[in-house]
C-alpha cells in the first residue's frame, strides 16, 4: 500500500515543499497539510503501520528521522533536533517509541 492511496498526492507534496529547509518541520501542520488530521482511526493506523518500517508496531527514533520519505520517495530526512522534538511529543510513556493508542495513533491526537 502506498501513501498516496490514503492521502491526496497534491497534499503531501504541498507539505513537503513547505518543510523542504532543515529544521523548519512542524508535525502539527504538516499532518494538517497532508490530511491527515481529517481522516478515520482507520486511515491513521495505515498511515502508521507504512511508517513502521520493521513492522514492530512503534515507531522507534531512527524510523521517525525518515518519516517524510515515507511519504515520497523524494522527502528529506529530519534533523536530529526535529527528530527529538517529534519524539519528545509523541512518546507518551518515555520508553523512546511512538505507539498506536486505541482508535488512532498518538502522535496524530497531537495535532
Amino acid at each position: 500500500m502506498a501513501m498516496s492511496s490514503i492521502l491526496k498526492a497534491d497534499d503531501i507534496k504541498k507539505a513537503l515543499d513547505a518543510f523542504k529547509v532543515a529544521d523548519s518541520f512542524n508535525h502539527k501542520k504538516f499532518f494538517e497539510m497532508v490530511g491527515l488530521k481529517a481522516k478515520s482511526a482507520d486511515d491513521v493506523k495505515k498511515v502508521f503501520h507504512l511508517l513502521d518500517a520493521d513492522h514492530s508496531g512503534f515507531i522507534e527514533e531512527e524510523e521517525l528521522k525518515f518519516v517524510l520519505k515515507c511519504f515520497a520517495t523524494d522527502g528529506r530526512d529530519l534533523t536530529d533536533k526535529e527528530t527529538k522534538t517529534f519524539l519528545q511529543a509523541a512518546d507518551k510513556d518515555g520508553d523512546g517509541k511512538i505507539g498506536v493508542d486505541g482508535k488512532a495513533c498518538i502522535w496524530v491526537e497531537l495535532a
